[in-house]
């Protein structure tokens, strides 16, 4: 068995590494990782379901994790994610998947007694194949290719959800303390409760990945970032959103499972992100941008958020329509919260709901453009505006909107009394001060009543 589990290992590898040297690309090969890391988390929970359905079992041997040789787990995720990636211009993916269907049916029954079949084991290998090594590939190939973005950051997602949620708290346990026990004996409605909390404290690391992937044009994997620096959203007020999410999150899960290992895990995290991490992150980004990434870090912290957002580029635009006695009550109440780098204008004529614009021309409508205009004022009504703007949530706020406060119309294209009034359609000039960092725009007044 001890040959069998070497080269289980080293076969893999050594194939890694050769596809390496074909595929000189730096984004390709940090794809082929990132498609790694989808496999080795696929082939842990592929694992978990096998030991209940009975497809297979492992011998018991040292240097194991679940009841799963560590050696042949690694070299699996090597096969089914790296490999086929850093070789997918001679491997199609059909072909891809053929392949390694047959190579396990030939190597699965080949490694006994180190591997134990049950009798539908052929069935476990289909499951895995299209549960685990599909999503792998698609994931390492389009970060590859840099192709259907909104795909590979859905799945990014999933991944780095799976290792964060699972997969680091089942090892923290595993290897240390605690256990899911106190969190699977709770009732129905406390873990529906817990749910919703952990929905709440994800929330700024949700949104900032919209962010990167809506505004920026990348993804939060560091091998596809974004093209274009992005400082709004979560951004204006915390650097590190999804870092300081992931750790939140971890530490709840240890509060709830009192696991120390965890709240361990957490820390080495956090000191990894700072001391290896951050350094790599911020030579690139320099490079990238230049003077406007040292502006921006120069005010925002990377722990500790600010208070109210940082101000960059031209002001976004908000508008209203000012015949519109909700939009108006928004209005009304925008404005009197001085909104940082906003300027509140009255709808165009014929323009439906309320319309948001960026600095950088990004565009929203109807509840999402308010939930965007959130954003301008201070943390915690940014933290409810990236609440509003969660999947299903802007779908169902709008429909709430549109059939009990404002059904959606045109706006009348209102003429204003006088040259000074607020319902000027005219942009507001830019004063000399809004290229500071600390900077805003004169704030909108209401319009007239």
């Amino acid at each position: 068995m001890t040959a069998a589990r070497w080269l289980a290992l080293g076969v893999p590898l050594l194939a890694v590494l050769a596809a390496a040297r074909l595929e000189r690309d730096r984004r390709a090969r940090g794809a082929a990782l990132l498609a790694a890391v989808a496999a080795a988390l696929g082939v842990a929970a592929l694992n978990e379901v096998a030991r209940q359905t009975g497809w297979y079992a492992f011998a018991p041997v040292d240097g194991a994790y679940r009841g799963m040789p560590v050696d042949l787990w690694l070299g699996w995720a090597a096969l089914w994610g790296a490999l086929p990636v850093l070789l997918r211009r001679f491997l199609p993916l059909p072909v891809t998947l053929g392949l390694l269907l047959w190579l396990d049916v030939v190597a699965m029954p080949a490694l006994h007694p180190l591997v134990v079949l049950g009798p539908h084991w052929l069935v476990g290998e289909v499951v895995g194949l299209f549960a685990v090594a599909l999503p792998a590939q698609l994931l390492g190939r389009w970060s590859a290719d840099g192709r259907h973005l909104r795909a590979r950051v859905l799945l990014q997602v999933a991944v780095f959800a799976a290792l964060v949620l699972w997969f680091v708290p089942g090892v923290a346990f595993e290897l240390g303390d605690g256990s899911w026990t106190p969190l699977t004996g709770l009732p129905r409605a406390a873990l529906l409760t817990l749910g919703q909390v952990a929905l709440l404290v994800a929330t700024p690391a949700l949104a900032a990945v919209r962010e990167f992937a809506g505004r920026g044009g990348g993804t939060p994997y560091p091998w596809d970032p974004p093209v274009r620096l992005v400082s709004t959203g979560p951004y204006a007020y915390l650097a590190n959103p999804m870092q300081v999410g992931a750790a939140a999150l971890l530490l709840l899960t240890a509060t709830l499972t009192r696991s120390l290992a965890l709240v361990a895990a957490t820390v080495l995290a956090v000191a990894f992100s700072a001391a290896v991490a951050r350094p790599h992150e911020e030579h690139d980004l320099i490079r990238r941008h230049g003077d406007a990434w040292r502006d921006w870090r120069r005010a925002v912290r990377d722990w500790w958020p600010r208070w109210q957002p940082y101000a960059s580029g031209a002001p976004a635009v908000l508008r209203l329509d000012a015949g519109c006695r909700p939009c108006v009550g928004v209005w009304r109440f925008l404005a009197r919260r001085d909104p940082v780098n906003l300027t509140i204008a009255p709808a165009e004529e014929g323009q439906m709901r309320a319309g948001y614009t960026g600095g950088d021309g990004h565009t929203e409508r109807g509840v999402a453009a308010v939930a965007r205009s959130l954003e301008h004022l201070n943390l915690g009504w940014a933290w409810v505006g990236w609440t509003l703007r969660l999947p299903g949530m802007t779908w169902l706020a709008q429909l709430v909107t549109d059939a009990m406060i404002a059904p959606p119309h045109p706006a009348g294209g209102k003429r204003c009394p006088t040259p000074s009034d607020a319902c000027s359609t005219a942009r507001s000039p830019r004063s000399a001060g809004t290229a500071s960092p600390a900077s805003r725009p004169a704030p909108s007044p209401p319009p007239p009543a």
